[in-house]
């Protein structure tokens, strides 16, 4: 593509996604326990060895958690808008460089599907809008694997030998030992390949290892200077070993990825998965820069498919290889009968878009609000799969319908991210924290917080200033006498114990889907002011 193409779209696929960042919550699985490690960190003035809630945090390397104690010192509060970059311009740097590395070697059509079909697969994208540092570890590896092959064809420039060890230290220091094993074992497979393995000193000699294992040495003294021996074997074994051999979270069977390639690259991955199998049995994956494409996605699945440990988000660094080797078979495989309904097939489904959501509005089947920038989304959606399905009929081969497809879903993010207002009272826990805080201020309650059966409330210490006390059985809700509890309301009615705790409140206010409860007053001077429509008759109704 020319440089003024690429920059356009890039900046297109930028605009397109900043709403997402700004109106959006922090979600409260990852991004809040990130924001407090890091409030954290900064409090007891620890870099390297972190800790949540007191806990030891090995999981994962210093860089990303660094970002957002940066950020938050910057800015003197998380603001999701900037943490987003780290994640949003890691992903633009990603397609810019596999488009430089290996678009500019095709046909100005196939780089643009190639970089539109990884830009809006399901998990490609969203790793771009969520805090999260897979992205950045992306865009190392994909960073090494170039310089790797600049030096591979002859073409190395002289900084190029520190380049490819610093890339590959920077994604370890990113994630872990993914980082370093992706291009790693892509090389020595490719090079096995290619019967050139002797070579394979070349890019993994002294220099390479030397400049990976002072940094390494660097990070680890540091850290056993911080956090002592038993914090650095949980993160050189524990975190690591442990994770790969018999996972203690996420553990899933061999074949996971087999099944979660299929909507981790929706609405492509009928047709990635395709060009791989037609390629590989009518052999003709092409010279030598597909064949490292291909390489690199096939070990990569091959390798983490082999660990205990699996989420569909690890597979991640596999995704750019897959859609550029994919774009490049499209002047064969594009022609095929097979490759039209693997793109008419995800764009059928797109065009029912606006129907479905009408027909489940109507049914009133969706619990979620449904305002004006969701049917434009929906629309927009449903526009790109009939203009996409128009050019198929009309067009000679499979990539015209990619650019129709890619432009409805990124319009529709774009539409779609205005009713993010309305539905984060049920993404995050922004607007219940602002609101327990306004009714302590306004009670003149003990700043003291509890939670009843709310996942990852702990974290609510980000909004709150403090950590909230969770709550898991009767006993303890029932002995609470200070501040406010914060609960669920679709436990109403169907928990005993919240019902008790409810029906004797000093006040209960409903705030999104759930609820904000102040104690029984000891000493019985405070009326019952209830109106989150308990179980009992005798609460009086407030607006």
């Amino acid at each position: 593509m020319t440089r003024k193409k690429h920059f356009l779209l890039l900046a297109l696929l930028f605009m397109a996604l900043v709403p997402l960042m700004c109106l959006r919550d922090f979600t409260p699985d990852n991004e809040l326990r990130y924001l407090s490690i890091a409030d954290e960190a900064l409090r007891e003035g620890h870099f390297f060895a972190f800790t949540s809630h007191g806990a030891p945090y090995a999981d994962k390397p210093p860089l990303y958690l660094w970002i957002v104690m940066l950020c938050r010192a910057v800015a003197g509060r998380h603001l999701l808008p900037l943490l987003g970059l780290f994640s949003l311009l890691p992903a633009l740097g990603v397609l810019r460089a596999m488009d430089r590395w290996v678009g500019v070697r095709m046909a100005d059509r196939d780089a643009r599907a190639g970089m539109l079909t990884l830009a809006s697969s399901a998990f490609f994208l969203g790793a771009a809008v969520v805090l999260r540092m897979d992205m950045l570890m992306c865009l190392f590896i994909v960073l090494a694997l170039r310089v790797f092959w600049r030096r591979y064809e002859g073409r190395a420039r002289r900084s190029d030998t520190v380049r490819f060890p610093a890339y590959v230290f920077l994604a370890l220091f990113t994630k872990g030992p993914v980082g370093l094993l992706v291009p790693l074992v892509s090389v020595v497979v490719f090079l096995l390949l290619e019967g050139r393995l002797r070579t394979l000193g070349r890019y993994w000699g002294w220099r390479t290892w030397g400049v990976i294992l002072a940094g390494c040495l660097v990070w680890f003294g540091a850290v056993y200077a911080e956090g002592g021996r038993e914090y650095l074997d949980n993160l050189l074994f524990h975190q690591t070993i442990d994770r790969a051999v018999d996972a203690f979270h996420h553990k899933a069977p061999v074949y996971y990825y087999l099944v979660a390639i299929w909507y981790a690259l929706a609405p492509w991955s009928p047709w990635m998965v395709a060009s791989v199998v037609a390629a590989l049995v009518c052999r003709k994956v092409g010279e030598a820069l597909p064949k490292f494409l291909l390489t690199v996605f096939l070990t990569t699945l091959v390798m983490l498919s082999a660990f205990s440990s699996k989420l569909q988000i690890y597979l991640l660094p596999a995704f750019p290889f897959l859609a550029y080797f994919a774009a490049w078979q499209l002047p064969w495989f594009g022609r095929t009968r097979l490759a039209w309904w693997c793109m008419a097939v995800p764009a059928l489904l797109l065009a029912f878009a606006l129907p479905l959501l009408i027909l489940t509005q109507a049914a009133e089947l969706l619990t979620l609000p449904v305002s004006a920038p969701l049917y434009l989304a929906a629309g927009l959606l449903t526009a790109g799969g009939l203009v996409a399905m128009f050019r198929l009929w009309r067009g000679s081969d499979a990539a015209c319908g990619v650019a129709p497809v890619a432009a409805g879903l990124f319009a529709a993010l774009f539409a779609g991210a205005f009713a993010l207002p309305s539905l984060n009272p049920m993404i995050g826990y922004g607007d219940l924290c602002r609101q327990a805080s306004e009714v302590v201020r306004a009670e003149g309650l003990p700043v003291r917080y509890s939670t009843y059966r709310i996942r990852r409330s702990e974290n609510m210490d980000v909004y709150l200033g403090v950590p909230p006390r969770a709550i898991g059985d009767a006993d303890s809700l029932a002995e609470v006498r200070e501040g406010v509890v914060l609960a669920r309301c679709r436990d109403l009615g169907h928990d005993p114990a919240l019902d008790r705790f409810v029906g004797r409140a000093a006040l209960c206010r409903k705030a999104g889907e759930y609820l904000i409860v102040i104690p029984a007053d000891p000493a019985g001077g405070r009326p019952a002011a209830n109106v989150c429509g308990g179980p009992e008759d005798t609460r009086r109704s407030e607006p």
